[in-house]
């Protein structure tokens, strides 16, 4: 019986999409309402070039006047704005010794599916991570770290450790004043995880692909996927060992957590010209999966400036470098806070 050749199974008009849904699903960004998925960003990604243009009113101010029958009301203009993201594109080649096992399976084209799904959601959260670390390295050298709680010192010793309390994080939402309602969720690393935990602060909410809470009790479709995300202080939980760590000269270590509103990251879908393809190499009788990702993923109210961007598309280090990001919208209308502690 011949052997299962990846050509025979990968219809790209099913595969595509259903890896971009897929890895929207298995990411705890996506469930966590912290990426919305923008309609207008998706056409936006498609239309070509690499930068999204992305104009927006900035509030209105100035104080009112009182009325006067002999004195006309002054005109003030409605200013605006311009953010810019930059469209990624990525891409990944696997061979025939990467994908066996899923060859061997009674529906290999979807176990092939969740394998590159479990590897772009994993692959879009270290981007983000990237992207968080340049913004917040922005704010720092050009916003007097006004969005950024350091509550850790790198050099604390194990008797003075800052550990990421309910009154730290309350800190850290109130550096937005009164529009830290809006804050919904927290990312950290698993070390800090593992500290609220042991401290039975976690709890956990159940929610479907698209992050709505299911409330106890209810029954859906038994189809459909269903994910247990923690939560602390009502705030749902990311963890991710890739949020940043710093060493202090001594034994301390400082843990950057970050703090999100509901759509703080704008995503889009991109489509690359050929994005899903196979090759065979018949004389080494190997097979290859070629899958291609061009998307938007974006801190809204902070453009990209692509001042240290080398290539046509920017790099995690370039993404993570304070010099391409510059904040457009007043610090109010941002939605994300970093708070930094030792634990």
């Amino acid at each position: 019986m011949a052997a299962t050749k990846i050509a025979d199974i990968i219809e790209p008009e099913v595969f595509n999409p259903y890896v971009i849904e897929r890895s929207a699903e298995l990411s705890a960004l996506f469930r966590s309402g912290i990426i919305s998925n923008d309609p207008e960003l998706n056409v936006l990604a498609m239309a070509g070039g690499t930068l999204i243009n992305m104009p927006f009113w900035k509030d209105l101010d100035g104080e009112d006047e009182v009325l006067s029958d002999s004195n006309p009301l002054t005109v003030n203009r409605i200013q605006s704005g311009q953010d810019l993201a930059v469209l990624h594109a990525r891409g990944k080649a696997w061979g025939v010794n990467d994908l066996a096992k899923a060859l061997s399976g009674d529906d290999p084209m979807a176990a092939i599916g969740d394998l590159v799904s479990e590897y772009w959601a994993r692959r879009w959260q270290k981007l983000l991570v990237a992207t968080l670390q340049g913004v917040f390295a922005d704010n720092v050298a050009n916003d007097s770290s006004d969005l950024v709680l350091a509550a850790g010192s790198e050099d604390t010793d194990t008797t003075g450790i800052i550990r990421l309390t309910s009154d730290v994080v309350v800190d850290g939402k109130f550096l937005l004043g009164d529009a830290q309602e809006k804050l919904t969720a927290i990312g950290m690393h698993s070390t800090v995880f593992a500290g609220l935990v042991k401290a039975k602060l976690i709890d956990y909410v159940t929610v479907d692909a698209a992050g709505n809470v299911i409330a106890q009790g209810a029954h859906g479709d038994p189809a459909e996927r269903t994910f247990s995300m923690p939560t602390y202080m009502g705030l749902r939980v990311i963890v991710d060992d890739g949020f940043p760590v710093r060493n202090g000269a001594t034994s301390g270590k400082v843990y950057t957590s970050y703090l999100f509103a509901q759509g703080a990251i704008g995503f889009g879908q991109g489509e690359a010209p050929v994005p899903t393809e196979t090759d065979r190499d018949s004389l080494a009788g190997e097979d290859v999966l070629i899958n291609r990702n061009h998307f938007v993923l974006h801190p809204r109210g902070i453009k990209w400036t692509g001042a240290t961007q080398a290539g046509t598309f920017p790099t995690n280090a370039e993404l993570a470098n304070a010099s391409n990001w510059d904040r457009v919208y007043t610090k109010k209308n941002i939605r994300l806070v970093a708070v930094e502690t030792n634990g």
